[in-house]
C-alpha cells in the first residue's frame, strides 16, 4: 500500500515517470546503490525522528550521519529516531521504504544540505524495491519539504 501512496504522490507532482522498480532489494543504502548501479552517496536516505513527539523526516545523502550537536542546535532537542516498530504507524511507510512521498498528514519533511553534493539522487518510493531518479530541484518540488537543514556530519569523501 505505501508504494501506491508514494507513487500517487509523485504522479500528482508530475514525477511519476522517474520511478524505478529494480528486481533487487533497495531496503538499505548499500542494497539500493547496488540495485541501481550508483554510488551509495546518491541514495537519498530518509531518516525518521520524533521531535516534540511528532514525526519528522530528514532526507540526507546515503553516507551521511547525523551530527548530534547540529541537530540539537536546529531542533532544540536531542536526536531521537522513531523506533523501527513505530515508523509505519507514524509515517505511513515501513522501514526499508521510508520516503517523503505519500506520508501521513502532519509529518514534517526537511532536506539536509548533504544532498547538495550530488546532482541526481535516488530516494525510496514507499517500499523496499523502488526508487526515484530526482535532481535537487526535483526533490524540492516533489517532497513538500519545509526547507533545508544542516544536521549531518560533513562527509569528506563528497565534500573535499
Amino acid at each position: 500500500m505505501s508504494f501506491s501512496l508514494a507513487k500517487q504522490h509523485l504522479e500528482k507532482k508530475g514525477f511519476g515517470d522517474r520511478i524505478i522498480v529494480p528486481p533487487a532489494s533497495t531496503a538499505t543504502v548499500a542494497l539500493a546503490a547496488e540495485a541501481l548501479g550508483v554510488e551509495e552517496g546518491r541514495i537519498a536516505k530518509t531518516l525518521s525522528f520524533l521531535i516534540d513527539e511528532q514525526p519528522v523526516l530528514i532526507l540526507a545523502e546515503g553516507l551521511a550521519r547525523i551530527d548530534n550537536r547540529k541537530f540539537k542546535d536546529r531542533f532544540h532537542q536531542k536526536a531521537r529516531m522513531i523506533p523501527p516498530e513505530d515508523v509505519e504507524a507514524l509515517v505511513g511507510h515501513a522501514p526499508g521504504g521510508v520516503c517523503p512521498f505519500g506520508v501521513k498528514e502532519g509529518v514534517r519533511v526537511y532536506l539536509d544540505k548533504s544532498l547538495q553534493a550530488f546532482d541526481v539522487l535516488y530516494p525510496a518510493v514507499g517500499d523496499d524495491h523502488s526508487a526515484a531518479r530526482l535532481s535537487i530541484a526535483d526533490l524540492e518540488a516533489c517532497t513538500d519539504a519545509l526547507g533545508w537543514v544542516d544536521v549531518c556530519k560533513t562527509n569528506t569523501a563528497n565534500n573535499p
